[in-house]
């Protein structure tokens, strides 16, 4: 019998009669909201009622008063929704899936739907001590599990197989298949790619897609294959291509894609009166753009936009809820929910002013009431890094005759070398500069010249990259020796040095991917960081996207990977990585 309280079935039967007794006053709740403006989900309407709770359960709203309550709060004047879902979270975006829930939690997201990439790889048994850490914390998590790595792996790497497949959709906490960025194996005839997509539905897991620019017949040729659910629209056209193909489908506002506006504005325009198979995501976002909040800012993008603002807290709670196939325990505001609210001072303000989240006030009054003791406890099992491989002046040889030409923040292109590589240090008015990858094993290296990331800067090695392994690019050998002897001393992180100077470093102990500080100095620290690089020349809008994409080979149309210099479109290596 299983013993784990799972995303679907939360509460136990002593707990299913616990919660009745409560309802017929034979126990107090442990909290009523009383006099409470609530959003019926429903009915589409504001309500009035008393909300009773129990521990982390709603058990009652409507007219009546218990006896007696250990907690009574009296909200009049106040606008009670659901706590917001975040249902696209690529949690290891500097920040880690323990403090990206505090700071989300506290701003109104108390749901969060998580990429499983940096676990995906680690120990089943370690990467599942982590799930069940961060599910102590009073906010909700929930997982994806990935069908691909979205770079090519060198063969010294964990194997992605049907088993660790298959381990993650068993998960009690995984609801959710993708995003498939693999899509055009598929489509070519990968059929252990198909297995797993339809193993996934087997297992009651929608498969989410990553398609951008698609066109309506690939739409329709991957609905057939079984994917139900895309983020990638660019456009209004595009969102209503997939809506009208029967796709939940995903606005994104991020950090190298701030679309929502436009997208809002266009469906509106275009007399989109159904929005019950939108959602919305920040799609993992880097740390300064969460400045302004998750979902709550989301909300007052959509209400700006014209959008009724009944239809924009759906948007981020009952549709989310009912596509993962949880509104019976998320989304609304009902008998027999998980006690996620948001209090609101105003209808038009979707930033709460107090958050309740499975039962438990976590931010109230302008102060933080979220445990900090469940953050650390999840964060004491993220692995940390031990950088133990040396760089020295032989590994910085570079005599590639091609390397990368940067068309935007992560969509690189071939071009033909034309400085001297062979010098120490590369002309600062041009925008060429050294570039390696390295193993973080340091048993092979991939050198080459990256065009168009910043002309006036020394060195900057980066532990952050899709694949795991050491970026190290700049215009003076010396100062990439700096660098990264000093990220070694961090154990993990991105360290930006010039002329011996160490100018900006953002420590990532945890993985060499994530930080352990709170997300608000984090902030502080990543744009710290970016602004030096926006005055050295990096003219784009996300150099911390840069870093992370560098090697992955979902986006066109060439990428520097573990295995070498790869062509994406005609999948082939130009030029092999080297042994060291």
């Amino acid at each position: 019998m299983p013993t784990k309280r799972s995303a679907r079935a939360p509460w136990s039967k002593a707990m299913i009669r616990s919660q009745l007794e409560v309802v017929s006053q034979i126990r107090p709740p442990s909290l009523v909201l009383k006099n409470a403006t609530y959003l019926n989900m429903y009915v589409k309407q504001w309500k009035q009622a008393n909300i009773w709770i129990e521990h982390d359960r709603i058990v009652y709203v409507g007219p009546d008063l218990p006896k007696a309550a250990v907690e009574t709060v009296d909200v009049s004047g106040k606008y009670i929704v659901p706590g917001y879902i975040e249902p696209h979270a690529h949690p290891f975006q500097l920040y880690n899936p323990a403090t990206l829930s505090k700071y989300a939690g506290e701003r109104g997201t108390t749901t969060l739907v998580n990429d499983n990439m940096l676990l995906f790889l680690q120990n089943k048994e370690q990467a599942f001590a982590q799930l069940d850490a961060i599910q102590q914390l009073p906010t909700s998590t929930y997982w994806w599990a990935r069908l691909d790595t979205q770079t090519e792996l060198d063969r010294d790497s964990v194997l992605v197989d049907s088993e660790r497949i298959h381990d993650w959709f068993n998960h009690p906490d995984v609801i959710m298949a993708g995003e498939l960025t693999a899509w055009p194996r598929t489509l070519k005839g990968d059929d252990e790619m198909l297995q797993w997509m339809l193993d996934a539905e087997t297992c009651g897991l929608p498969v989410e897609g990553h398609f951008p620019g698609a066109s309506a017949k690939t739409l329709t040729k991957m609905a057939l294959m079984g994917v139900h659910s895309d983020h990638e629209a660019m456009t209004a056209d595009e969102a209503l291509c997939r809506l009208e193909h029967g796709y939940t489908t995903t606005l994104r506002h991020s950090s190298i894609r701030p679309d929502l506006p436009g997208l809002i504005r266009g469906l509106i325009d275009a007399g989109l009166e159904a929005f019950d198979h939108v959602m919305v995501t920040t799609d993992g976002s880097t740390p300064g753009f969460y400045r302004d909040g998750l979902q709550d800012a989301l909300v007052k993008i959509m209400i700006e936009a014209g959008l009724p603002p009944i239809e924009a807290y759906r948007i981020v709670s009952l549709n989310v809820a009912r596509h993962f196939g949880l509104d019976h325990v998320l989304g609304s505001i009902a008998p027999g929910r998980i006690a996620h609210l948001n209090i609101l001072d105003a209808i038009d303000e979707p930033r709460p002013s107090a958050v309740i989240a499975k039962g438990q006030w976590i931010y109230r009054d302008g102060t933080s009431l979220f445990p900090n003791e469940l953050v650390d406890a999840a964060l004491a099992l993220m692995p940390s890094t031990n950088v133990d491989i040396e760089l020295t002046p032989n590994d910085l040889s570079f005599s590639m005759p091609v390397g990368l030409d940067m068309v935007n923040s992560v969509i690189m292109k071939l071009f033909k070398i034309s400085h001297d590589t062979g010098q120490d240090e590369l002309p600062r008015d041009g925008d060429e500069s050294f570039l390696m990858l390295l193993d973080k094993e340091g048993k092979w290296r991939l050198n080459t010249v990256l065009k168009g990331f910043a002309n006036d800067f020394g060195g900057l090695v980066s532990s952050y990259s899709i694949s795991g392994d050491y970026l190290i690019l700049g215009k003076c050998k010396l100062d990439m020796l700096t660098a990264f002897e000093r990220m070694k001393q961090l154990g993990g992180g991105i360290v930006l040095v010039d002329r011996g100077e160490i100018i900006a470093e953002i420590p990532l102990p945890l993985c060499g991917m994530t930080s352990q500080e709170p997300i608000e100095q984090l902030i502080v620290q990543e744009e710290v960081l970016r602004s030096e690089l926006l005055g050295r020349g990096y003219k784009f809008e996300d150099p911390i996207y840069t870093l992370l994409f560098l090697a992955s080979t979902h986006l066109p149309y060439v990428r520097a990977t573990p295995l070498g210099i790869y062509e994406v479109m005609k999948k082939q290596i130009l030029f092999p990585a080297i042994l060291r």
